[in-house]
């Protein structure tokens, strides 16, 4: 996988986890606010759960297509892997020089 698709991912693993923060508050706030009564709160209660909810099924989606994405990586690798083990073992070799190279700089 190429630098700029790890980097991707993990954009992607954080925005899910950002949301994941973001819809606990929510339902956190949902929560204290239970006792409040009034017809604009419950109208506004009422909203944001349906949000909360719908939120929640779109992070399952992107953390199971997250994972699904990451396995067929990771499957892609293992067949590449096997099929070409003196050039896997070279490319390895010349990534490890490299990081070598850039860490004894500083």
């Amino acid at each position: 996988m190429s630098a700029a698709a790890d980097q991707n991912n993990a954009s992607k693993e954080k925005l899910v986890a950002d949301f994941k923060v973001v819809v606990a508050d929510a339902e956190e706030l949902l929560k204290l606010t239970a006792g409040d009564a009034g017809e604009k709160i419950t109208e506004v209660r009422a909203r944001l759960n349906e949000r909360l909810r719908v939120a929640k099924e779109r992070i399952e989606d992107t953390e199971h297509a997250l994972r699904e994405r990451a396995r067929q990586v990771a499957h892609a690798t293992d067949d590449y892997v096997h099929a070409n083990p003196w050039q896997s073992v070279g490319i390895a070799a010349g990534v490890a020089f490299l990081l070598g190279m850039l860490s004894g700089r500083r």
